[in-house]
């Protein structure tokens, strides 16, 4: 069964050439871009599957042995990520076929999209270091082709600081891969774990430790290395905010996680501490400027810089019940903010703007759109019984039993101000009188004008993958358990990847 590790990958590659082939029939592009994209969740099922009733997947390209090859690897993290991955992918798809005018479709959207979600699954599913850097450099090309799509004088602005700070993260990562191959003669993922025990200077691993963590938490929005995302991300259209969001920083997450619980573990004092202490200030600087805000999407924005801190808290707490929380955390938090950014393309639809000041009376006007943004939103700020309420609860009872207690208060105060943020783009957007003089659509035009039902559609089913987490939790929580023993059980990985330990 391990050419299930190939399919997602090549799976999108392949509908990007499709869909670039068929640049001058763009409802037939639409089409194939959409069938690839329900093939690839199919896949991406199959493979979670295939992993819960096998084990760990391996593969090695050409059949090298590891680590001389090329490998790829699914553990139940990685295979949770894939189909989560897979799933936006495919809602994004079919939203994108209401919100984007024929101008960015021709300008290359289906393309880069299919390659952009090639890459991610790529970056999940590698088993070194080094082809690691190559999906991330994947991932960079495909998501500023993304983000300069309309050719607007605010994306190329947005796009060219998000552009800039991750190459700068990119350069950090490669210099720490070439100190790391220098140190310990391997870029396997799996052959590291074994080769970093035998580096007598523990002081230079500590220095390319915090190379990595410096990287990666670019990548993930950490504080203080955040400030590219709040600029860049409410620029595009809502369709490649929304997946943007749903992916990037959880891959930065997901790269911290596991090369902190399988490389870097021989002091985890010193890195989970510096990470814990990086958690809690991303938590709390995140939500205070979405609290601040008063635009719909850099709310959202703001938003995902504040959950990051949940999820790498707790890889930093670095017990089975915090990684148990993190990883259900990234399964939540993914369906939900991409399907906040939908909802708030969709509210631009309908009123005109993104302005939460030229907002108003959507709930009159588009009831339905109103109760698909309360199921995510109060997720968000962790309301029984949705997911999220699932997902901080962990967190916060790994933190009390941690005695971590500043943590734990940082996580109740920061998801109370959730709350607070959430609540004011209800009041702003949905609940009060549309303004006289507010800029966008006039009243008349708002209450007239009914929202596409290809914009509602993937709203409504990601929503409704929200509730029934938060209502059935249990084999939700199963599976990140399961994840979460892998983890903190590293040579389980070791062994698949590298065969029987001497």
């Amino acid at each position: 069964m391990n050419w299930l590790l190939v399919v997602p990958i090549i799976l999108p590659f392949a509908t990007a050439a499709a869909t670039l082939g068929l640049k001058n029939h763009l409802r037939l592009q639409q089409q194939v871009s959409f069938f690839g994209a329900a093939i690839h969740s199919v896949a991406a099922m199959v493979l979670l599957y295939t992993i819960s009733t096998q084990g760990i997947l391996v593969m090695q390209a050409g059949n090298w042995p590891a680590p001389f090859g090329i490998t790829l690897a699914a553990d139940h993290l990685s295979g949770i990520m894939t189909l989560v991955t897979a799933v936006l992918g495919l809602a994004t798809i079919i939203y994108s076929r209401a919100d984007l005018a024929a101008s960015m479709l021709e300008s290359g959207f289906h393309p880069l999209m299919q390659i952009l979600i090639g890459g991610v699954c790529g970056a999940f599913l590698t088993g070194d270091l080094f082809n690691l850097y190559v999906w991330f450099e994947v991932m960079l090309m495909a998501s500023f082709g993304l983000l300069v799509l309309g050719q607007e004088k605010m994306q190329f602005d947005g796009g060219v600081k998000y552009v800039m700070l991750n190459l700068f993260s990119t350069l950090l990562f490669i210099t720490g891969i070439g100190l790391l191959y220098g140190i310990t003669g391997t870029l396997n993922m799996a052959d590291l774990h074994q080769a970093v025990r035998t580096v007598p200077d523990k002081g230079l691993l500590m220095a390319v430790a915090a190379i990595f963590m410096t990287a990666f938490g670019i990548k993930a929005g950490l504080f203080p290395l955040f400030f590219w995302l709040p600029v860049s991300y409410h620029t595009p259209p809502a369709t490649v905010s929304a997946i943007l969001a749903g992916l990037l920083t959880k891959v930065g997450v997901y790269a911290l996680i596991r090369m902190f619980t399988l490389v870097f573990i021989f002091d985890v004092a010193w890195t989970h501490g510096v990470l814990m202490v990086m958690a809690v200030l991303t938590m709390v600087i995140g939500v205070l400027g979405a609290a601040a805000g008063n635009d719909f999407r850099r709310i959202l924005s703001f938003h995902i810089i504040s959950q990051v801190g949940y999820m790498v808290l707790g890889l930093a707490l670095f017990t089975p019940l915090a990684l148990t929380g993190a990883i259900f955390y990234l399964m939540h938090h993914m369906i939900v903010k991409a399907n906040l950014f939908l909802i708030s393309g969709a509210a631009r639809k309908a009123g005109g703007s993104f302005a939460l000041a030229d907002l108003g009376d959507l709930y009159k006007n588009n009831g339905w759109l109103a109760l698909l943004f309360f199921i995510p939103a109060f997720s968000l700020a962790g309301f029984p019984p949705l997911s999220g309420f699932w997902a901080k609860m962990l967190i916060i009872k790994a933190s009390l039993e941690s005695q971590a207690w500043g943590s734990a208060a940082a996580a109740v105060v920061v998801g109370l101000l959730t709350v607070y943020s959430m609540t004011k783009i209800w009041g702003e957007a949905f609940w009060k009188p549309r303004p006289a003089n507010a800029r966008g659509l006039s009243a008349e035009a708002a209450a007239a004008a009914p929202l596409d039902r290809a914009l509602l559609i993937p709203i409504a089913a990601l929503a409704a993958i929200t509730v029934f987490i938060g209502l059935i939790p249990g084999p939700f929580i199963a599976l990140a358990e399961k994840a979460a023993f892998e983890l903190t059980h590293p040579e389980i990985y070791v062994r698949a990847v590298l065969g029987p330990l001497p």
